[in-house]
């Protein structure tokens, strides 16, 4: 009991910083590809560039002497050593940069909402204008506190704006505390991290010029195992690895975390002398590894054969010494940590250091790890399984590639499950109401089934639906879960096979339940002046207008909202299967809607959508969640064939709304 006691508190610890190691990386990760943009400019185009250099060894070129000959004169503007001290470099390191990550961790902090984006960049702003130093500390604060600041003030008035005075009041209040957050930023923030800058980089030079900087590396690789590396690599190494490099053009400290090599040699020794499931993974999880640059990949060896992280210990301090020995670094963040983004980001008087700091660092760890595997007679088989569950239960949540590791398409149980869609409003909603009838039914009453709009998903769902042409999206959000795509909400055989899937991982099921009808609701969301027997549409884009204009008509909507429910089918088509259609507007219309309502629309020729026939067109507008239980109503209708056919014969718009079960009723 007393060592449960004591280990609660580390394991909490521990969780707290992995959160916060997410939330650094959260705002970093999204923007890599502006950081390595800015990189390439720097290695391309500054004076010791590789152009620079290039034009040197070719044409006798020196920076500075003559810059128009031989068409350098762009080279140096783009650079920023040109005479005037103009260019991109500067610019986009000083501005761009922290205001991309004030501007993501507002938006972060205000549940993904541009609004608190929008804040944030205000307020770091004032932080970068507030001293002479790349700002990204003061963005990782300024933006998450602009956006959560502005969430809790539009919480004080929400629903007590009268209506026609939203707009006004919105836009004031997040200019006026965006000015007041930039006016903090300025006098606070900017003088505070200029002084924190300061004093980190006196360390990193005290470690440098003392050469202790590989020891660095016995506190950074035990970090990357336990998943506290973002909290490291993003929160302090990227801030102060950009910053040295405005005044040195490269920095070491972008590969103390990212170099491939520690990994690489770890995984060589395993596929030579590892045994069993161990030997026959690490081929492809080297590959994985060292040119796909995950390195979660190789933590699972570690966790199964402990001692091995000595190796990579001992792999990372010797690529870093490697660097201080050859004044090697990048000039930006390698990310992902692989072989190919190192090079890239690689200068040319740093190129041979960086190859061989990423070589001798593997050669180490490989003869290590091979030492200790040699040494070890244990079996390896079984024990790789048992190290990935590991890993993933000191992650918090399943790997996106430990199934590299243990066979594809293994899973734990399965607990939760989101359809997700562009909008949230209308075609996931009745995609997880087919859904969760099919799962409940198989017994699975421990299961939840939900729908959100891919812009909302966090990765903490067991597995996601989406459209095919939406799921590379879906796994940019959650990764970690297992990921169906379907081309037919209505009737998609994968339902089925989600079910299967449930029986294995989950157990056999129950004995099935009855699935209550979800709550028909107190609003007259169906009116029967929004149903139409014969529409007049003989196109696509013809239907979605008309549906919409029932919209309009009852009040539900602003007459842009149509113009929304056009600009939504460009991206995925709302053709549900079953001759049903669901058009409706994209999730930035939503402050156009005034209420809830749908509209019913019956083309007995029937029309082509997207080359599918289509007879019902159902136009959706969804202020909150309401509406949904009327969907998930719907959709049971389109599932049923004999009911179907009774909507195609109704001759009343009363008849219709008794068919689709009262979906207009009140409660």
């Amino acid at each position: 009991m007393a060592t449960a006691q004591t280990q609660a508190p580390r394991t909490s610890a521990r969780v707290h910083v992995q959160k916060f190691g997410t939330f650094l990386s959260n705002m970093v990760l999204p923007n890599i590809g502006a950081f390595i943009a800015w990189g390439l400019i720097t290695a391309l185009f500054i004076q010791s560039g590789w152009i620079t250099l290039i034009g040197d060894k070719l044409f006798g070129y020196a920076p500075g002497l003559g810059a128009g000959q031989y068409g350098y004169g762009f080279v140096s503007a783009l650079g920023g050593w040109d005479a005037d001290g103009g260019g991109i470099v500067g610019p986009m390191i000083t501005y761009l940069l922290p205001l991309l990550i004030g501007y993501t961790g507002g938006r972060m902090m205000y549940d993904d909402n541009i609004r608190g984006g929008v804040v944030g960049a205000i307020a770091t702003m004032g932080a970068v204008a507030g001293a002479p130093v790349p700002m990204f500390l003061g963005a990782m604060v300024m933006g998450p506190l602009g956006g959560w600041s502005m969430k809790k003030i539009d919480a004080l008035w929400d629903g007590k704006i009268k209506p026609g005075f939203e707009m006004l009041v919105n836009n004031f209040s997040a200019g006026i505390w965006g000015m007041i957050l930039a006016i903090v930023g300025f006098q606070v923030a900017g003088p505070f991290v200029e002084k924190f800058s300061a004093g980190a980089e006196n360390v990193v030079d005290f470690l440098v010029s003392h050469n202790l900087l590989p020891l660095a590396s016995v506190f950074v690789e035990p970090a990357k195992v336990l998943f506290l590396n973002n909290a490291i690599n993003h929160g302090v190494f990227t801030p102060l690895g950009t910053a040295e490099t405005v005044d040195k053009g490269k920095s070491i400290l972008f590969l103390i975390e990212a170099n491939p090599g520690p990994g690489l040699g770890l995984l060589l020794a395993f596929a030579i002398f590892g045994k069993g499931l161990a030997k026959a993974s690490a081929p492809g999880a080297a590959l994985i590894q060292f040119v796909g640059g995950i390195h979660e990949i190789y933590f699972p060896y570690v966790l199964m054969k402990p001692f091995t992280l000595i190796a990579v210990i001992c792999g990372g301090a010797t690529g870093v010494a490697t660097n201080m020995v050859f004044d090697s670094g990048l000039r930006a963040p390698a990310a992902p940590g692989s072989i190919i983004a190192v090079w890239l980001q690689a200068p040319a008087s740093s190129f041979v250091g960086v190859t061989l700091s990423v070589i001798l660092s593997a050669t180490v760890s490989f003869l290590i790890t091979s030492v200790i595997l040699r040494a070890d007679r244990s079996e390896d088989a079984g024990d790789l399984a048992a190290a990935t569950a590991q890993m993933e239960a000191t992650k918090g949540k399943k790997s996106s590639v430990a199934g590299a590791l243990t066979g594809a398409g293994s899973t734990g149980p399965i607990h939760s499950i989101v359809f997700a869609c562009d909008a949230g409003m209308g075609s996931s909603a009745m995609g997880a109401s087919v859904l969760r009838r099919k799962v409940q039914a198989a017994g699975f009453s421990d299961v939840s089934v939900v729908n959100k709009a891919i812009s909302n998903l966090k990765d903490e769902y067991d597995l996601v639906v989406t459209h095919q042409d939406l799921t590379t999206r879906a796994q940019q959000r959650t990764g970690s879960a297992v990921h169906v795509s379907v081309d037919n909400f209505m009737a998609s055989p994968k339902y089925d096979e989600i079910v299967d899937l449930l029986r294995r991982t989950n157990g056999a099921g129950g004995e099935g339940v009855v699935v209550a009808d979800e709550d028909e609701g107190a609003a007259d969301m169906l009116a029967e002046d929004s149903i139409v027997l014969s529409g007049r549409a003989t196109t696509r884009d013809e239907a979605i207008t008309e549906a919409g204009r029932l919209l309009v008509e009852a009040g539900a909507v602003d007459a842009s909202y149509v113009d929304a429910m056009h600009e939504r089918e460009k991206s995925v088509s709302t053709h549900m299967g079953n001759g049903l259609a669901i058009p409706h507007g994209t999730n930035e219309a939503k402050p156009s809607i005034h209420r809830s309502a749908i509209s019913f629309v019956r083309y007995p020729g029937g029309l082509d959508w997207n080359g599918k026939e289509t007879k019902f067109v159902v136009g959706v507008a969804g202020a909150g969640k309401d509406h949904l239980a009327l969907l998930g109503k719907i959709a049971q209708v389109f599932v049923d064939r004999d009911r179907v056919a009774e909507l195609e014969a109704a001759e009343s718009a009363a008849e219709v709304r008794r068919i689709l079960g009262g979906v207009g009723a009140s409660a």
